[in-house]
């Protein structure tokens, strides 16, 4: 029977670890998280701040895209070395939040739909985009100082 290499094997762990540790102690890393979560949470509550709750089709795909969006950039603040792919599912939620009206079924495409969720969703999917791009930015950071990840 063979067994899998397994990360906690991995020699460069704690090299690893230190590194998303640092990129998610910084203030703009905990600023983002912000106001993702905030986001997130206009995402979800859009339908009955923007005015749009009667079309309900739209209405459930904002609250659920809007929950989803904050469960999965909630965790990287404290936990990016474990989710930090949750930051890519983040665009996607962000990126179907923009196409929504123009895909769900039904005549959801109105002028408050389009703008509030094309707006939010925008907004999300900058967030998400720097959220994940974060780990990357402290790779290129290190490799300038002559450092190899």
């Amino acid at each position: 029977m063979t067994t899998q290499p397994r990360i906690e094997h991995h020699p460069d762990l704690a090299e690893m670890r230190s590194r998303f540790e640092r990129v998610t102690s910084t203030p703009s890393a905990q600023i983002v998280e912000a106001l993702a979560l905030m986001t997130g949470l206009y995402i979800a509550a859009s339908p009955w701040i923007a005015g749009f709750s009667g079309l309900s089709s739209l209405a459930i795909n904002n609250l659920i895209a809007g929950l989803a969006y904050c469960l999965c950039m909630s965790g990287l603040g404290s936990a990016y070395e474990r989710t930090h792919a949750m930051a890519w599912t983040a665009v996607g939620l962000a990126a179907w939040t923009i196409v929504a009206p123009f895909v769900i079924s039904g005549d959801v495409s109105t002028t408050r739909t389009v703008w509030s969720n094309v707006l939010a969703g925008g907004i999300a999917l900058c967030l998400a985009l720097a959220m994940a791009g974060m780990a990357g930015r402290d790779r290129t950071t290190m490799a300038g100082r002559g450092r190899t990840t």
